[in-house]
């Protein structure tokens, strides 16, 4: 049996719609000055760490964060476009409000996390899920008794948290999704363990988003 592959899961920094609670999706945002300033710290954290890959979504805020620990640790970003946050199809650019008001009932079926249900134009959690843990397996088995970096978006993050707690896609959110955060996971032939979850310690003065209409908890 391979040895277990280590995974460092970090969401991507802080960006201007995090702050105006707007779903970004797939809309290809950039960091703001916090969250330039979060990958920094992150990357720095993360210096003495022995990473054999590191992997990122590639939309921008995604890539910026992990281009700073790229730097620190002299090794390649791997784009990886599965690594993508879920498409909110017409949602994307609004408010929780604005979707609240224009579409009430495709509003109340996401707030249901109601597996097979997608925005208009985008994706349903079940399809999500299914794409980005497709894509963490096949990078986490490449690199056995290796640790990795995957730099991602907090949906990839829940979709990881399920997977490694046996929950479901419907089961109500009561874990954080913050911005750079670090997540310690294991992986083997059993499946995906947590070790750590959401450790922000390194973030000195950084603040917390935990989207809470994007990934509501109880």
């Amino acid at each position: 049996m391979n040895a277990p592959t280590q995974i460092l899961a970090i969401r991507h920094g802080e960006t201007d719609w995090n702050c105006s609670g707007r779903y970004q999706g797939q809309t290809d945002i950039a960091l703001n000055a916090q969250g330039l300033a979060q990958a920094l710290q992150t990357a720095q954290a993360l210096a003495d760490e022995d990473l054999a890959a590191i992997y990122t979504s590639d939309l921008a805020r995604a890539q910026q964060t992990a281009q700073r620990l790229a730097d620190v640790k002299c090794l390649p970003l791997q784009i990886e476009p599965a690594l993508r946050e879920q498409h909110f199809g017409v949602f994307q650019g609004l408010r929780a409000d604005e979707i609240a008001l224009r579409w009430p009932e495709a509003h109340a079926c996401w707030h249901r996390r109601e597996p097979d249900f997608g925005p208009e134009g985008g994706e349903s959690r079940r399809a999500f899920h299914r794409r980005c843990l497709t894509a963490i397996e096949r990078q986490a088995a490449q690199h056995p008794g290796q640790t990795i970096a995957i730099v991602c978006h907090g949906g990839v993050l829940d979709c990881l948290y399920r997977a490694a707690t046996g929950l479901a896609l419907d089961a109500p959110r009561s874990w954080a999704l913050e911005n750079a955060a670090i997540s310690r996971l294991r992986y083997d032939a059993s499946g995906f363990a947590i070790l750590a979850w959401g450790l922000t310690e390194h973030l000195s003065g950084a603040q917390r988003d935990e989207l809470p209409e994007l990934f509501p908890a109880p």
